[in-house]
């Protein structure tokens, strides 16, 4: 195989994220995975502002290869690639040309550049919450996404939702702006299974989890509110409060309570940095996973939760019923109150609910990511 590999993959995001030493987020996961699965069969394609490059096969493979094993990753990708960007650029020869980050749909020149490249878009779709729910993006996101996602539905040969719930928000925003909605499939993400821990020991205090970047949207000053009151009428009685993610965006009233509030400090605790070993650790060490967000596009911890036997109390969100059925316990974000009973009724040793959702979740199988690369292997081939 030289320069006429099946695939182009898009590797621009994990190419920056790494570069800016950032911890893989639940996109970056995915970008992974695709990279692990269709790498040996594709070339590189990398984007900077309005440059667009297809590498060619030496070093594509070259790129993957560092991607994957990103250590000293500022010392290897220029010894490694940059020579070759300024060398020969590949045609798209009509090959499919995977997109999974989202990555530069809103770039001046993307859109010519797919058809001037002869390339065949496959796009995978995490969320349009910047459309429906710009109250708790960035300013400017949702005039960047609507772009992105005009994008897609214009220049698409085919598109992946991780979600039915995602391909429907993307219909009703394909109807919103008269456009036709492209051949699309609902995969579900696979998840890797977390190293679970050799030795599990019951916390001094019951401990509840939440996982995610902190940013408006994950519902965080619902639970330090909760825990505010609980630290006052329990004192040293009341559970323990785990934050694990990075600080975000929209979220400067979590960040000066999680600063400056001394009385929260006993019983929250804010880790920004985690391995897996450590996050199946602490995963499993907790009474639940508290998944309170306003909105989703998917919801990977409540799939890892639910993978090592850990019960979740979640926001009753589309999303989180369709991968989590009936399993989780299911409430509305905004009801704080019944958030503050769930938790201390999770809290109690002797807890029925809590019980109760352990047998449900006792034969749960996590969707993994073969079933999702099969199902991505058997669609791909009936795009035009």
């Amino acid at each position: 195989m030289t320069n006429d590999a099946p695939f182009l993959l898009d590797v621009t995001r994990l190419i920056w994220r790494r570069w800016k030493g950032r911890l893989p987020t639940g996109i970056d996961r995915v970008c992974l995975a695709y990279l692990r699965h269709f790498g040996s069969r594709s070339q590189a394609v990398v984007q900077h502002d309005r440059f667009r490059r297809i590498l060619d096969w030496e070093a594509s493979q070259r790129l993957f290869e560092i991607l994957a094993s990103p250590a000293h990753f500022r010392l290897k990708l220029p010894l490694g690639v940059f020579r070759h960007l300024l060398g020969l650029d590949c045609s798209g020869g009509h090959r499919l040309y995977l997109n999974i980050g989202h990555t530069g749909l809103d770039a001046p020149g993307f859109r010519d550049w797919v058809r001037t490249a002869d390339v065949r878009p496959v796009y995978l779709v995490h969320d349009l919450i910047p459309i429906t729910h710009p109250e708790y993006c960035r300013a400017g996101e949702a005039e960047r996404h609507h772009g992105r996602m005009r994008t897609v539905l214009e220049t698409a040969a085919g598109v992946i939702g991780n979600s039915q719930a995602t391909l429907d928000e993307l219909t009703y925003f394909a109807a919103s702006e008269d456009l036709a909605t492209p051949p699309s499939l609902a995969a579900w993400l696979g998840t890797d299974s977390l190293p679970f821990p050799k030795i599990i020991r019951v916390p001094e205090r019951p401990t509840f989890v939440v996982i995610g970047t902190i940013e408006a949207r994950k519902n965080h000053m619902m639970l330090l509110d909760i825990w505010s009151r609980l630290a006052a009428r329990l004192g040293n009685q009341a559970p323990r409060l785990l934050i694990i993610g990075q600080r975000g965006w929209e979220a400067d009233d979590v960040f000066a309570v999680l600063d400056g509030n001394r009385q929260l400090r006993s019983h929250v605790v804010e880790l920004s940095h985690c391995s897996d070993e450590e996050l199946a650790r602490n995963l499993a060490e907790a009474r639940a996973l508290l998944f309170p967000s306003m909105v989703e596009g998917y919801g990977l911890p409540l799939v890892e939760a639910l993978g090592m036997g850990v019960p979740v109390i979640a926001s009753d969100l589309p999303v989180f019923r369709e991968i989590g059925s009936n399993l989780p316990t299911y409430l509305s974000p905004t009801d704080s109150a019944a958030w503050e009973a769930a938790i201390l009724e999770y809290a109690r040793p002797d807890s029925e609910a809590r019980a109760a959702q352990l047998g449900r979740i006792r034969d749960f199988q996590a969707p993994g990511w073969k079933g999702h690369f099969d199902a991505v292997e058997a669609w791909l081939p009936t795009l035009g």
